[in-house]
């Protein structure tokens, strides 16, 4: 399973949509139900999964889904 994969299963889990597909140039504008609590419980899920940390500073510079994933590769190693 690819990381983007990967951050589609966390996606459709936290905001409780089995249908939902990413885009890399998805932003929270583009997920119902995508607000600062949500992001709290997502960030938690994709730490979780990931086993990393990511810092509200590193957040700041996720300009959509696509960054994300592009971070987690970069921490994987991919």
């Amino acid at each position: 399973m690819t990381t983007f994969e990967e951050l589609q299963a966390i996606f459709r889990e936290v905001f409780d949509d089995p249908e939902l597909v990413l885009r890399p140039e998805m932003t929270a504008q583009d997920i119902y139900g995508w607000d600062s609590l949500s992001n709290m419980t997502l960030m938690l899920a994709i730490e979780l999964k990931f086993s990393l940390k990511i810092t509200p500073q590193e957040q700041m510079h996720f300009r959509n889904i696509g960054d994300m994933a592009q971070y987690i590769e970069q921490w994987k190693g991919v």
